[in-house]
């Protein structure tokens, strides 16, 4: 994306976080862009565009929170794996709770336009799975996958404000891959 595309993106993000699905208009994200009014729409022409753009960035913020907790690249053992997400799923629920919070506010009100994202995402954590020898890697990275999906959501909900453990999600984890 453009530099004023992906400024928009995560503007139709904050959105979303803030206001719910309903409340993601072009006109709101000039807003929270702080950008004339019409921009937005010059560059994304109707909603399901500002739509797929906002998925699209939620999928390249996703990566790049994983790159970060990663370090110096694609982990090498499970404990470093299960360090590497933990991080990662605690920092969603986090520094970047609005990106969950608009990651599954598409999820629930339109599965379909996430669907092709989350795939990859299992590909690619089936892929380093595969790397490091862990059999069934499908079925174990769907797992991790449910799993952080649910600790994202009780983290921001449920058990909100409660102080999480790195190293005791890093052990679920774990758990799920070497079971």
């Amino acid at each position: 994306m453009s530099d004023r595309r992906t400024e928009l993106a995560d503007a139709a993000l904050a959105v979303v976080a803030a206001k719910g699905l309903k409340g993601l208009t072009h006109r709101a994200v000039d807003a929270q862009a702080g950008v004339a009014i019409g921009t937005t729409s010059n560059y994304f022409r109707n909603r399901a565009a500002l739509v797929a753009a906002a998925v699209d960035r939620v999928e390249e913020r996703d990566t790049l929170l994983l790159q970060q907790q990663g370090g110096a690249g694609i982990p090498t053992s499970v404990a470093e794996l299960s360090e590497q997400l933990a991080g990662a799923l605690l920092a969603l629920a986090g520094d970047h709770a609005d990106l969950t919070r608009a990651r599954f506010a598409f999820a629930l009100d339109q599965p379909e336009v996430v669907a092709a994202g989350h795939e990859r995402m299992l590909s690619a954590f089936e892929q380093i799975l595969e790397s490091l020898g862990i059999p069934d890697a499908r079925s174990r990275a769907e797992a991790v996958s449910d799993y952080g999906d649910g600790l994202a959501m009780h983290l921001l909900t449920a058990r909100r404000g409660q102080a999480v453990d790195r190293s005791t999600v890093a052990a679920s984890v774990r758990r799920l891959l070497e079971r």
